[in-house]
């Protein structure tokens, strides 16, 4: 399921079944996103370049969006980005295959977050239990 919120030709879109709720969005950007506010995405509060910073910044890839001449999700990259969250997961970023210990590859692109706290019931993926065992490193 993927849920649209728009802003002019501007669509913030959102997957909520890949949020691993790091709350970066939250964090980054408080008056566009409140969890507690019904829609709770709101994109007219921040400028489409604010926006844009902060959803290529999602760590799960929850959050994408189009501009009608570009969908950021789905852009191809030459090189992985690796970067190491605080207390949280490893977040890569590119095109990468992922060979799981059962011997079954897995291709990946955009933004995956890799569990480092060992507490994710979906591993290698972040399913935000490091947050809830608080873990440090």
């Amino acid at each position: 399921m993927t849920k649209k919120y728009l802003k002019e030709d501007f669509t913030i879109l959102w997957r909520p079944q890949k949020c691993i709720h790091a709350a970066v969005c939250v964090q980054m950007l408080p008056d566009v996103y409140d969890p507690q506010q019904k829609p709770w995405i709101k994109p007219e509060n921040a400028s489409v370049e604010e926006l844009k910073k902060q959803i290529n910044a999602c760590p799960s890839g929850a959050l994408a969006y189009e501009d009608g001449v570009f969908i950021n999700q789905d852009k191809m990259q030459s090189m992985i980005k690796l970067t190491v969250r605080k207390n949280g997961p490893i977040i890569v970023t590119g095109e990468m295959e992922i060979t799981g210990i059962d011997g079954e590859m897995e291709t990946k692109s955009g933004v995956t977050a890799i569990c480092r706290c060992g507490a994710s019931t979906n591993k290698p993926y972040c399913d935000g239990s490091h947050a809830k065992i608080e873990f440090k490193g």
